[in-house]
């Protein structure tokens, strides 16, 4: 079963122009998986987190487009936080683990790329369920 030390930071090409940077991320090149859904978060009002669930296959790269946030990850075991502030850089989150994002700046996007089109029997929402499911495995 993943661990929280299977999500890593993803350093995206970054291409610098002088009338402003691009970065370009494509299926099977940048991702190491191909990319089904993408969508965003922004608007998040001051003190408030999102996410708060975990996923039974849903792999994601999550990327800040503007501005900062932290991404927690919590195995049942271990928690690691990973603070994401620059828009060349994703966090790679691997099936089986909680996340949570939280501390977001003013005007911060927050953009995933996602392994799979939406599914709601993907989703373990309860943290207590969460946790049977890491120590015997079963939905």
């Amino acid at each position: 079963m993943n661990s929280v030390y299977d999500c890593t930071i993803i350093e995206l090409d970054k291409h610098h122009h002088p009338k402003g940077n691009i970065t370009v991320i494509e299926n099977g090149v940048d991702v190491p998986f191909d990319v089904r859904r993408v969508y965003y978060l922004y608007d998040v009002p001051g003190g408030e987190s999102r996410g708060g669930h975990a996923h039974y296959k849903l792999r994601q790269l999550i990327v800040a487009a503007s501005g900062s946030f932290d991404v927690v990850v919590d195995d049942g075991k271990v928690k690691r936080t990973f603070t994401l502030n620059r828009p060349y850089q994703g966090l790679l989150i691997v099936p089986g683990l909680w996340r949570e994002l939280e501390n977001f700046s003013s005007g911060s996007v927050c953009l995933v790329l996602a392994s799979m089109e939406y599914d709601e029997a993907d989703y373990i929402r309860d943290y207590e369920r969460f946790i049977y499911y890491r120590r015997d495995g079963k939905n």
